[in-house]
């Protein structure tokens, strides 16, 4: 068992925690709640033109900051696989004027509506792309050679291709690039698509693999913690500072007689939670042995709810470095802080044009698998394309109505987003949020800095009792 698993480390930012905090409180009833909703506007193709090749739009703003001439290395292998992409579907305004209506309606305890919410085919139904238009949009990618996937939402459409392909149907090209030594593939010039597709697609949800930060900052160095050994240890550690439990969080935020197994109890019983992912979990003697012994009797005793490893696609395996730690955190906290929850950790590989991220969001979102989604990921608002500022607010739409609550974490960044927390001492980039945090579909949720450094010892017990050391709520 890696020490991470053992307690949070004060100093570490714990940006979702807040948030898991507020699913602790959502009642199951509210959440699973599924009934039709009548349609409100009546869905008309949006392809109206025969498809011409000669007749383009190009997508504008859809070339990545960091595609520049500076870090160009040439053009890519035209078999370079380009796998996993993501058609990006828009909709009417007629069908978004529809849906506001909708989920206002949703959150108005006075609607027919309240809290009726949608299956994915049925948003897709009302609010996406008609019949029609998919079957145009599927033949015409697949006139390129393309291997095309199904959606029920129609918000997004996967397709899979090399960049041949690519370079023949959106009209660039895609380089080679290093940046700060790390390599990338990228569209060198925003794409174009026939002008008869326009109204229906966006563009593509990425065509590169710079990818979303973990939202966490580490420590410089690592600090050593002792355990006194018994059926439940206890963990300080060599520099002075103190490890969360999971019943010091409950303390800390007063949501320990919310726990107490009653039929009244608000813990998460009958609630899914969806950790969002593209690391798995460290493996030696047991499948996620960090989430399964911080659960385990031995350790924290958060045994009522189940722990599931969903894999969507190829398992990347441990990516390690922040992916891991982001991975461990949000599975283990989010079953601490609501332990009657089942935690299903969603893991997508990323590939040469496709963030993992993506994947398990949209996976999440099309399959309806959860009460809630949590992801702890960040992309700066300031370079973000077009196309994937678009899907992002679409996504979160869609998993508004169907019912997903939806957080994520701003970071600790504040509005230098774009700026690397873990080495920079003032800001240099532009004025940026994390983009997932800015559409209003999500919850937000900010990082959180303990005062209890003047006097500790009046947050703080010298000793554990039940695996809790907290005394006190901690401004």
């Amino acid at each position: 068992m890696s020490m991470s698993s053992c307690a949070l480390k004060r100093q570490v930012s714990v940006a979702s925690l807040a948030g898991f905090l507020i699913l602790a409180f959502l009642s199951p009833a509210a959440l699973a709640q599924q009934s039709s909703v009548p349609e409100q506007a009546v869905t008309q193709p949006l392809i109206t033109q025969a498809i011409d090749e000669s007749k383009l739009t190009v997508l504008t703003g859809n070339t990545h900051p960091l595609a520049r001439t500076l870090f160009d290395l040439g053009t890519a292998p035209a078999t370079l696989p380009m796998s996993r992409m993501q058609l990006v579907l828009k909709r009417s305004a007629a069908q978004e004027f529809a849906l506001r209506t909708l989920l206002d309606n949703q959150q108005d305890k006075h609607s027919a509506n309240y809290h009726k919410w949608l299956a994915p085919e049925e948003f897709g139904k009302q609010f996406g792309p008609t019949d029609g238009d998919i079957q145009i949009i599927t033949a015409w990618l697949q006139s390129h050679g393309f291997q095309v996937g199904t959606t029920k939402g129609r918000t997004v459409l996967e397709f899979s291709g090399s960049a041949s392909q690519v370079q023949e149907a959106f009209h660039t090209a895609i380089h080679r690039y290093v940046v700060n030594g790390e390599e990338h593939w990228a569209n060198a010039s925003d794409p174009a698509i026939p002008t008869a597709l326009a109204p229906a697609v966006a563009g593509v949800l990425t065509l590169h693999n710079f990818l979303k930060k973990p939202a966490l900052r580490m420590l410089p160095q690592p600090f050593a913690g002792k355990i006194q050994p018994g059926k439940r240890p206890a963990l300080t550690f060599s520099d002075g500072s103190h490890g969360m439990a999971p019943a010091d969080f409950a303390t800390i935020y007063n949501s320990a007689s919310l726990l107490v197994e009653t039929p009244t109890a608000i813990n998460g019983t009958g609630v899914t939670i969806a950790v969002v992912a593209r690391s798995n979990l460290y493996s030696v003697d047991s499948p996620a042995e960090d989430i399964t012994d911080f659960r385990s009797s031995e350790v924290f005793d958060l045994v009522p709810g189940s722990f599931n490893v969903v894999l969507n696609g190829p398992d990347p395996g441990d990516l390690g470095g922040g992916d891991e730690a982001e991975a461990t955190l949000d599975a283990s906290w989010s079953g601490a802080v609501a332990p009657g929850a089942n935690i299903d950790f969603v893991v997508s590989a990323s590939t040469n044009t496709a963030d993992g991220t993506d994947l398990s969001e949209i996976y999440i979102v099309e399959n309806n698998l959860a009460d809630v989604m949590t992801e702890s990921f960040s992309s700066c608002e300031g370079v973000t394309t077009t196309t994937e500022a678009a899907a992002t607010s679409l996504l979160a739409e869609q998993a508004a109505a169907q019912g997903i609550t939806y957080f994520v974490s701003t970071g600790d960044s504040g509005a230098e987003g774009c700026d690397d927390p873990d080495t920079e001492t003032v800001a240099t980039q532009p004025i940026s949020v994390n983009v997932l945090a800015s559409t209003p579909f999500t919850v937000a949720v900010g990082g959180t800095l303990f005062n209890d450094t003047a006097d500790p010892t009046k947050y703080w017990a010298a000793t554990n009792t039940n695996q809790e050391s907290a005394l006190s709520y901690i401004p």
